[in-house]
């Protein structure tokens, strides 16, 4: 069984996101660029399965501009087989995603899809139920934990009540949480290894995807700075306080 997991690159977490003078979008400029976490967690999921003999081979891809090949061989040093390389020069709205990852499915015909639950860009946390939405298959979101048996897949995720298990047919959609694993530590003789593991490039135009968005965001703005605090001794002080700034 293959196994298809989408790797995008996202701002390191790590950075400070500045948002550029003209208000047109997040400065990137300079700024280190990573795998989202939620995608190293799908990955790692992956080459798992792959360990425990559920599947014999994990592709990584990605929708990037052309300079992404490093990030792609960052998946590959991890341990994924081989990658395909989607070459978009701009961002792509979820459901742009979910189509060009449906022709991805349609040309690999993998047992299993694993992607990030969401993004750290954009917070979308759309772009899985879309995917199995298109493909018609199941999906089962926001995974801790996941079991893959006799063609079926066993997933726990939380909800506000507790626990939820899902078990679900596959071909399948699954999204990863934060709890659900580790990702691993790349050693250098991996990421040597991973220079010469096959990574295929595609132009985003040869697939006939529409990549209109269907929202225009029209400004960027920082959030604005927090107001220094005001310390009151009394709670009569407090609700005159809260008058003067009509928040009661």
């Amino acid at each position: 069984m293959k196994i298809l997991v989408a790797y995008k690159r996202v701002v390191d977490f790590n950075v400070r996101i500045q948002v550029k003078p003209d208000g047109s979008g997040v400065a990137t400029d300079g700024v280190k660029l990573s795998a989202n976490p939620f995608d190293e967690i799908a990955l790692e999921e992956a080459l798992r399965l792959r360990e425990k003999g559920v599947a014999s081979e994990v592709i990584v891809a990605t929708i990037a501009p052309a300079d992404a090949q490093a990030h792609l061989r960052n998946g590959l040093a991890m341990g994924a087989n081989r990658a395909i390389h989607v070459v978009a020069d701009q961002p792509l709205s979820p459901l742009a995603a979910a189509r060009t990852l449906l022709k991805l499915v349609e040309q690999e015909q993998p047992g299993l899809v694993i992607l990030g639950k969401q993004a750290i860009d954009d917070d979308c946390n759309q772009t899985g139920q879309m995917l199995a939405t298109l493909w018609g298959r199941p999906q089962a979101t926001f995974a801790s934990k996941l079991v893959v048996d006799g063609g079926k897949a066993m997933v726990v995720r939380e909800v506000d009540a507790g626990l939820e298990t899902l078990e679900v047919d596959l071909p399948a959609v699954i999204t990863t949480d934060l709890r659900l694993n580790e990702p691993r530590f790349i050693k250098l003789p991996d990421i040597m290894k991973a220079k010469s593991k096959p990574l295929e490039t595609i132009a985003f135009d040869s697939l006939g995807v529409e990549a209109g968005h269907p929202l225009e965001t029209v400004h960027y703005a920082p959030p604005a700075k927090r107001q220094r605090g005001v310390m009151v001794k009394t709670v009569p002080e407090l609700i005159d306080a809260l008058k003067a700034k009509g928040l009661l």
